[in-house]
């Protein structure tokens, strides 16, 4: 649900920014690292479901994102905030920061927008963090091998509007007439 939210949204803004910028008001969708959406913000797990158990779900799941990154942060081998959100009952929890990592999540966060912020054309995302540059690499990479597989298939669909002869648009697009 959390992912599907946030496709909503960005489809909205890119949407708006086509509607704004006859007015000269840009947009900028500004994409921060996972630890400022998890780690500034209540977190709350529920038992886990048997259709999402690892065994049966390749996906990975984001208790278990979530339980690194807190496992990163607290450095310890005992029981940490992470273990808690494998627990079978509900529990809620605020990330185990100190203030000084607070302020520096903060910072850092703010930085980034600012430093986006005098550009005469800024971008229409800003992605925050080495995790979310890395995570959008990969996902360009993987859309820009898919349209090279299937380029042609995709260009086989376009109608030849010079040839007005009966069934010619059939041949165009590769098909039987």
């Amino acid at each position: 649900m959390y992912c599907a939210s946030q496709w909503a949204i960005e489809g909205y803004c890119d949407s708006l920014a086509y509607e704004i910028a006859p007015f000269n008001v840009k947009m900028t969708i500004v994409q921060p690292n996972m630890e400022i959406n998890v780690l500034t913000h209540k977190i709350t797990s529920a038992p886990p479901m048997a259709a999402y158990a690892e065994e049966t779900n390749p996906a990975p799941l984001s208790r278990n994102i979530l339980s690194g990154i807190l496992d990163k942060i607290e450095g310890t081998s005992e029981p940490t905030a992470g273990d808690q959100l494998h627990s079978e009952e509900v529990k809620s929890l605020y990330p185990p920061l100190s203030k000084t990592m607070k302020e520096r999540l903060v910072a850092e966060t703010v930085y980034a927008v600012a430093a986006i912020g005098g550009h005469d054309n800024p971008p229409a995302r800003h992605i925050v963090g080495f995790e979310g540059v890395t995570s959008v690499r990969e996902k360009l990479k993987t859309v820009s091998e898919e349209l090279e597989e299937f380029v042609e298939c995709s260009n086989a669909v376009d109608i030849d509007v010079e040839d007005d002869t009966p069934g010619s648009q059939f041949v165009s697009m590769g098909l039987p007439t």
